[in-house]
């Protein structure tokens, strides 16, 4: 277990030692690596779900996010799916990205190449364990892991399964480490680490995130908080936007890409907000409502002030109505977290207005929040999704862990 300081600065030593030599690494050599990862987490089912049965009992994780925190033979088949997925993905650090020579003569070639160390900070969520590793070990990154106290068990179980693949594959175990001390003034200390760690990527609620990108002394990506809209629009066909809107909100309520918030058009408001009400009540949900809402549906939870920037995680959802696109638009980016927005319209340029004006990752025309994953996407598993505008936004993939390097060949050239 890591107690204070000095292990925490020879597990970043360890971590840089480990990603020089992760660097070198052929693409064959690492997608051997990661297919075996994958059998080696079947095999040990029975001890991780063991293991996750014990953080379970522990009952140190809020009900609404137990779904976050259980591991089932399924979800493990899962995650070791997701490395094989990533075996099969472009290895980014494997080509050069674009080539030239300058007017003296010099070959200037751009390259894509590994950050380093990588750090996660992340809540109840076992598969960022397997997700995250898997990611940074294919891009060439070594990855310090700190979870949850509530999934202390399950990464353990993890992690340990994971540097026993590099270990029979003689690479460094040291290129995948977990913080075991789940202490606060340990994880501060983490995040000063600026001697070792490249980047930090916490994943979890707003509390968590807010927290790393205040107190944090080393380079932060942010991702995860979603407090996501879905804005029915005069023209939208009124049954879709009830499916879309019951499915981003009830399908997985407990994560970042469940849509918490819902603006209706007033001249579609009297017809839709009552069936939709119903609708969502048939799933368990509590609707809360403005004042122009209760007065169609007056057993709706009165909407607070606070409603409009909560993500509930949770089987709730706040309705509003408005007078206009603009305003829908306006609230949003008034009280969204930049995370996913959706309209639902059959105008094209409503649709149009609403991309290009809506200040988020991912935006939607007649589709569900939740399609902003990594995978949907296409780009295998993700290390998070990223809500800010500096160097990734929207599901981080491979290409998200690099950076880019240029080398450059000259055969004698001085500057004049």
């Amino acid at each position: 277990m890591v107690i204070n300081k000095n292990d925490l600065n020879a597990m970043g030593q360890a971590a840089k030692n480990a990603a020089y030599s992760l660097a070198l690494l052929s693409t064959d050599q690492k997608n051997i690596v990661l297919r075996q990862m994958a059998d080696d987490l079947v095999a040990a089912t029975p001890t991780i779900i063991a293991a996750n049965q014990e953080d379970l009992l522990g009952n140190l994780v809020a009900a609404k996010f137990v779904d976050r925190l259980r591991l089932t033979p399924e979800r493990i088949a899962d995650m070791a799916q997701g490395l094989r997925d990533v075996a099969a993905l472009a290895d980014p650090t494997a080509k050069i990205d674009r080539g030239w020579v300058n007017d003296a003569g010099l070959q200037i070639l751009q390259k894509r190449v590994p950050l380093g160390v990588v750090g996660m900070i992340f809540e109840a969520r076992p598969n960022v364990t397997v997700d995250a590793s898997g990611l940074c070990f294919k891009s060439g990154n070594a990855v310090i892991l700190r979870g949850g106290k509530e999934a202390m068990h399950s990464n353990i179980a993890l992690v340990t399964v994971l540097r026993a693949t590099l270990k029979t594959a003689g690479l460094p175990v040291a290129a995948i480490q977990l913080i075991t001390d789940p202490s606060h003034e340990l994880a501060a200390q983490f995040m000063h680490l600026t001697a070792y760690l490249d980047v930090l990527i916490p994943r979890g609620g707003a509390g968590l995130i807010n927290a790393v990108v205040q107190q944090a002394t080393v380079p932060v990506i942010e991702t995860g908080a979603g407090n996501c809209h879905i804005y029915v629009d005069a023209h939208a066909e009124l049954p879709m936007a009830i499916d879309i809107t019951v499915n981003a909100k009830v399908q997985r309520p407990s994560v970042c890409n469940a849509a918490e918030k819902l603006l209706v058009h007033k001249d579609v408001a009297a017809e839709f907000v009552p069936a939709l009400v119903t609708a969502l009540r048939a799933h368990g949900v509590e609707v809360r409502g403005d004042d122009r809402v209760a007065a169609l549906v007056p057993d709706v939870v009165a909407a607070t002030a606070a409603d409009w920037d909560t993500e509930y995680n949770d089987l709730i959802m706040a309705v509003k109505i408005v007078d206009s696109e603009d305003d829908a638009i306006a609230h949003i980016n008034a009280h969204n977290t930049k995370h996913s927005e959706t309209i639902v319209t059959n105008s094209i340029a409503a649709g149009q207005r609403f991309q290009q004006r809506v200040d988020a990752a991912c935006v939607y025309v007649n589709a569900s929040t939740r399609f902003t994953d990594g995978m949907e996407f296409g780009f295998g598993a993700e290390i998070g999704i990223s809500t800010q505008k500096l160097h990734a936004r929207g599901p981080m993939g491979l290409t998200a862990l690099t950076t880019i390097k240029y080398e450059i060949t000259g055969n004698g050239q001085v500057r004049q």
